[in-house]
């Protein structure tokens, strides 16, 4: 029995556990999922865009387990207060899965093309006369803090911030939320990006008041990942993946450096109404640098029409970034089709955006559709394009580049033969090509997924060949490091690289994985290693190590890069932690240290003592300094009504 995960927060999919999914609306598009391991640890998640599950939705339940020779038992206990439904509604879709992982088996009560989610489940009825009490969840929090920063003294402060989120179900599909004085101190930070683009990176959203409800503001379906397994992950870019999300809620509350800004008061209401599923975000920021105080506005609403598809439109109103006048309106259908012929699925999405910035306008348009079948055997595809026009600007919203047409290709097949040493083998193409609007290439990447492998010993790799086009229009300055610079010049450039991955098993007490990208680059070369390793002698105790390395070679000079992290995670018990993660990356000389001490005694009350502290390679001369420390203390305890 594989039971490794004792720390409350982590994921453990490797682990063996049982899940419930919960669709309360029984409208095969929404739902929940709750999950147990054998330790007793909470996992849960909302899905999205009906096939995907964001794991970072955080709600209030209970669960316990106990192992013997015979194997594990389970209770959950799920309050309905956790819960969003239609009380006139008794009849709710219900499944209930086992991952059984030592065998790489998975059993569900119901399940079509090895897969499960809200479209595909059974049904409970006699969901009637629920007790909600009140509806009502305050949750108080309050920070200790202190600040010191080593080059401005007069910078370092001391403060004490109260925080206050309230949450009322204004009916039992229908939930409101007020925030004051919003605090984030807790949010774990972001991992470390060293990437060699031209075009911005991606971070995704970590802090729980943007993530409940998150799944209700979804539009488009733009950026949504299909899995892990062979044969369902990206080779895309994954922010061009994600580009012209008209509301992408890190834009709230961070700087355009990434600094945090507060936000004074906000509210949020979510739900679904008869067929419409309805959201609605204000928030007021607080002034920041020569930023004045921003109100901003977001307002979802989608319809369900058909078996499972919906119809709807967002709008957006606020900068929080600058004092310009912005806003934006969108529309956006989504078809789904998880009953077809042999049990194979089929989804479409089609939508239109325009925003309307001060001083500009005209170009200012976004719209894109995609069709794919994520089927998980046989043959699986997608085609997609979306263009962004140059002036097209969600200021609450994610664009990686504009002025650009941008389409996508997939297709392969997945076999799963059955019983024997592997579960899962896929081949196929993945290609992609980005052109000006203006006209011209700006980037065409293709992709031969030689063979992808899952084996029944969870073990994975795969084999890629890329073939590359970059064209650059103007110079592209690829590396800075002080005063040293390396620059690629304007040009046309084709090159073609292949890449390996192997992974072992992540139960084992040794695991690890290597990655190696080797090949021209631009009009030179490029080696690409990373590798990561980890050792678990016990439930209690954990230690990661992931390096990477680029070695470039170009004509215009040479230059490495390397990206450092390393965990390390002590588990007291299941309800008490301590984890530290040091980040390190040779462009900037900095390293980061950010230590969390958590302790949850049971769900929806916490406490935190949180360190960050960087250090600065100033000289380059292998010396650090410190440059920034700062401490938190941060309790937080839900009172249900």
């Amino acid at each position: 029995m594989v039971a490794n995960v004792l720390r409350q927060g982590e994921a453990f999919w490797s682990d063996e556990l049982f899940a419930v999914i919960i669709d309360t609306f029984n409208d095969k598009r929404n739902g929940y999922r709750f999950q147990v391991n054998p330790n007793g640890l909470r996992m849960e998640g909302i899905f999205v865009n009906t096939t995907n599950t964001d794991m970072n939705w955080n709600g209030i339940w209970q669960a316990a387990a106990t192992t013997n020779n015979d194997g594990w038992s389970a209770e959950m206990l799920i309050p309905f207060k956790t819960l969003s439904f239609d009380p006139n509604n008794d009849t709710w879709g219900i499944n209930f899965e086992r991952d059984i992982s030592r065998g790489e088996e998975g059993i569900a009560w119901v399940s079509r093309n090895q897969t499960t989610n809200p479209s595909i489940a059974g049904i409970a009825v006699g969901f009637e006369d629920l007790q909600l009490g009140r509806g009502l969840d305050v949750v108080p929090s309050v920070v200790l803090n202190t600040q010191k920063t080593h080059a401005s003294p007069g910078a370092n402060n001391d403060d004490t911030a109260p925080s206050l989120d309230i949450y009322y179900k204004i009916t039992p599909s229908l939930n409101s939320a007020l925030t004051f004085n919003t605090d984030f101190s807790a949010t774990e930070v972001d991992d470390r990006q060293v990437e060699l683009t031209r075009f911005n990176l991606f971070f995704p959203e970590k802090r729980d008041f943007f993530l409940r409800d998150s799944d209700i503001f979804q539009f488009g379906r733009i950026g949504s990942l299909d899995g892990y397994s062979a044969g369902q992950n990206d080779t895309f870019s994954r922010p061009d993946l994600q580009s012209a999300q008209p509301f992408f809620s890190r834009r709230i509350g961070l700087s355009a450096n990434g600094q945090p800004v507060d936000l004074d008061i906000g509210g949020k209401l979510a739900g679904r109404v008869g067929g419409w599923n309805l959201g609605a975000l204000a928030i007021q920021q607080a002034e920041h640098g020569d930023v004045t105080a921003t109100d901003i506005f977001v307002g979802r609403a989608a319809m369900n029409i058909l078996e499972e598809s919906t119809i709807g439109m967002i709008v957006t109103d606020g900068d929080p970034r600058s004092n310009k006048d912005n806003s934006l309106i969108g529309a956006d259908f989504r078809y789904a089709n998880t009953r077809l012929a042999g049990g194979r699925a089929l989804e479409a999405d089609l939508w239109y955006q325009q925003s309307n910035t001060d001083g500009i306008d005209e170009k200012d348009r976004a719209y894109g559709f995609r069709l794919r079948a994520p089927n998980s055997t046989g043959f699986r595809g997608q085609i997609g394009f979306k263009e962004i026009e140059e002036n097209f600007f969600p200021a609450l919203g994610y664009v990686n580049r504009s002025g650009v047409r941008d389409q996508t290709f997939k297709l392969g097949y997945t076999k799963r033969p059955p019983g024997g040493r592997y579960t899962a083998i896929y081949s196929g193409i993945d290609a992609q090509r980005i052109e000006l609007i203006t006209g011209g290439l700006q980037t065409q990447v293709v992709t031969l997924r030689a063979l992808e492998i899952d084996s029944s010993a969870r073990t994975r790799g795969y084999l890629y060949f890329h073939a590359t086009q970059e064209a650059l229009t103007e110079t592209y300055k690829i590396w800075e490091r002080g005063l040293e610079s390396v620059v690629i010049p304007t040009g046309n450039y084709s090159f073609n690289e292949t890449e390996l991955q192997l992974q072992s098993d992540h139960t084992k007490t040794f695991w690890g994985s290597i990655n190696y990208q080797s090949g021209d680059f631009y009009d030179g070369e490029r080696e690409r290693s990373s590798i990561g390793l980890g050792w678990r002698p016990s439930i209690r105790f954990r230690t990661t190590l992931n390096y990477t390395l680029n070695d470039v070679k170009l004509p215009h000079g040479d230059f490495t890069t390397r990206l450092v992290q390393l965990r390390s995670d002590v588990i007291f018990s299941s309800t008490l932690s301590w984890v530290t993660l040091l980040q390190y990356d040779d462009i900037s000389e900095t390293m980061g240290i950010n230590a969390r001490l958590h302790w949850i005694p049971e769900a929806g009350r916490e406490a935190y003592i949180v360190l960050n502290h960087n250090l600065q390679d100033f000289d380059r001369d292998n010396r650090y300094s410190s440059v920034s420390a700062d401490l938190a203390l941060k309790l937080n305890y839900t009172f249900r009504f």
